[in-house]
């Protein structure tokens, strides 16, 4: 049976996350998981997820960058910055972590990106180590079919 920390960190309110990011040169992160079709599986696991990211800017003080997409692949569906006067309603109920984030980690898969997130936010226990585990890829002999790939059309 695992122990829970006598002290995790504090979620904190969408303003108050803002301040967090300004007075400290910090981040703050609020993420949701994305189910797929089977969403209302009691079973179902999260395909993807949702992130939201508050990062210092020197010139507005923070900015917000909204990441989203499936989990194993670098390919993003949405790696966005919102302008303040933009962000809705419904990101601002949001609870952020406060956390760190580094340049480099927004190329990284969203899946490891999340990792690194909460690893740095002292709840990195709750996900599991998906940078240890070997990748996996297509070997030489795979081979994808034009359909997949899409947008190739014979040429006139």
């Amino acid at each position: 049976m695992q122990e829970t920390p006598t002290h995790l960190p504090e979620r904190l309110s969408f303003n108050d996350a803002v301040a967090y990011v300004q007075q400290t040169g910090k981040a703050a992160f609020a993420a949701m998981p994305v189910f797929g079709d089977d969403g209302d599986d009691e079973n179902a696991t999260a395909e993807g997820a949702r992130v939201f990211l508050l990062l210092p800017d020197e010139d507005e003080g923070w900015l917000l960058r909204f990441i989203a997409g499936p989990f194993f692949t670098s390919a993003y569906a949405a790696n966005d910055l919102i302008p303040a006067e933009e962000i809705p309603d419904r990101v601002r109920e949001l609870l952020f972590m406060p956390t760190r984030c580094e340049d480099d980690w927004l190329t990284d898969q969203l899946q490891i990106l999340l990792g690194k997130l909460t690893q740095a936010a002292g709840i990195g226990e709750q996900m599991p180590d998906y940078k240890a585990q070997p990748a996996k890829g297509a070997g030489p002999e795979a081979v994808f079919p034009v359909s997949f790939i899409g947008g190739l059309t014979k040429p006139h």
